[in-house]
This record gives C-alpha cells, sequence and structure tokens, in this order.
C-alpha cells in the first residue's frame, strides 16, 4: 500500500516536470506520501529543491499509511477489477479551471494495481489460543471507515458459521461506519453486536482521573454508565 500511494505520487510529480499535458495546478495537489511510521516532520515539508532535474519545488505532505486513501479502497475493494475501478477514481489534484484530475488521467491505475496485487488477499493467521483469524487492512476510523477488507470478511463467512469482525474507534465511529458503509457497500447483514466496554473506561466517563482508575469507585461507575447507555442505544437504531 505504501509504495502504491507513493507511486502515484512520483507519477504526479513526473506528469508536472515532463510539461504538465493536464494542467496540474501545483497549489491545488491533494495527493500525499506516506509511510509506515509517524513522523511529525514530515507532516508538512518542501519537495523538488535543487537543481532543475529535481522537479517542481511545491508544498508536500507525509500521512501514515493506515491514513491513505489507498488502505480504505483497498478495503471496500471486492476484487481486482473493483479496485482498478476505485483506484482510477482518485483525485490526486486539480487543474487551472478547476477540475478535478484523477489517478486514471495519470495512467497510474495499472501500475498501483500489479503493486496491490497480493495485497488484495486476504491474510490467515493463528492467535495464542489456537483459533484461526483473518487479518486484512486496517484504514483510520477517524478518517476513513476503520473495518478490516470486505474481502476477508466475506472469506470468513464462507469458512465459519460464526464470524466476529472489530469496527474500531468506538461504537459512535468505528460500529456506525461499519455498517453504514461497510455492510452497505458489501452487502452484509450482520445477525448481532457486541459492544465491548471496560470498567476502567466507565469510571473515567464518570469523572475520575486517570490516576485513580484502579481503586472502587462505584458513584462513578453509575455515572459513566450512561455513556455505555447512549452507545447501546444508537445501536439498537440499526434494529
Amino acid at each position: 500500500i505504501t509504495s502504491a500511494n507513493n507511486l502515484l505520487a512520483a507519477l504526479l510529480d513526473n506528469h508536472i516536470h515532463q510539461g504538465n499535458a493536464l494542467g496540474i495546478d501545483t497549489r491545488q495537489i491533494l495527493w500525499k506520501r506516506c509511510m509506515d511510521m509517524n513522523d511529525r516532520a514530515l507532516r508538512n515539508i518542501v519537495v523538488g529543491l535543487g537543481s532543475k532535474a529535481e522537479g517542481f519545488v511545491r508544498e508536500d505532505h507525509f500521512v501514515i499509511t493506515v491514513a491513505s486513501e489507498i488502505m480504505a479502497i483497498l478495503c471496500l475493494a471486492n476484487d481486482m477489477e473493483d479496485l482498478k475501478e476505485r483506484l482510477g477514481r482518485i483525485i490526486v489534484a486539480y487543474n487551472y479551471a478547476g477540475e478535478p484530475v484523477t489517478a486514471a488521467q495519470l495512467n497510474a491505475v495499472g501500475a498501483m494495481a500489479a503493486l496491490l496485487k497480493d495485497a488484495l488477499k486476504p491474510n490467515l493467521i493463528q492467535t495464542l489460543e489456537h483459533t484461526g483469524a483473518i487479518v486484512h487492512g486496517g484504514p483510520f476510523a477517524n478518517i476513513a471507515h476503520g473495518c478490516n477488507s470486505v474481502r476477508a470478511t466475506k472469506t470468513a463467512l464462507k469458512l465459519a458459521d460464526v464470524v466476529v469482525t472489530e469496527a474500531g474507534f468506538g461504537a459512535d465511529l468505528g460500529a456506525e461506519k461499519f455498517l453504514d458503509i461497510k455492510c452497505r457497500k458489501a452487502g452484509l447483514k450482520p445477525d448481532a453486536i457486541v459492544l465491548v466496554a471496560t470498567v476502567r473506561a466507565l469510571k473515567y466517563n464518570g469523572g475520575v482521573p486517570k490516576d485513580q482508575l484502579k481503586e472502587e469507585n462505584l458513584a462513578a461507575l453509575e455515572k459513566g454508565i450512561v455513556n455505555l447507555e447512549k452507545h447501546i442505544e444508537n445501536m439498537m437504531k440499526y434494529g
């Protein structure tokens, strides 16, 4: 995913360097480079410094790989053809007329898909309790949909009678995006929702400072339960 993301970034910069036939406005480039590590110093940078051969000087940015749009696309794709269509629709920048420029217009889709052909396959692993688990994909829930891949879930449904899948970042974010986005796009219909809450979290919601969470506090727990009740109420709206 990192390689495919940065390939698109390189093709974008090279297109501008080679004459900019699409009229890309370098002040309106949306696509960011990525790496699989959080490095604050690279969030806002300047690229293209040096000689004329190094390209155009412009502001650029890095995001962590799980924040890449390609991560979200991979996790929503049903197959290779679907993946290619979604990759082609990525808006990388706007031209001087204010029109969107896509990855398809940069002829980047084929090369990106080639890099992702193995990444599209779900990974079967084993837990410490010797239970099978499929781990595949992980888009950030605060900017994407926060769920594993559609292919992983559908594969699991073919292999087991009961499948449990995680929707991260809380019921008010991950779960709602799982139901509103992933389930609708993939045609999935969950039979039950498992809502996970810890006593420590509920006490914290009840006003207990972090350094006192280990201590028993039933009054704070009672106050914090209100937060859990709201999550349950939200989930009940889905039927």
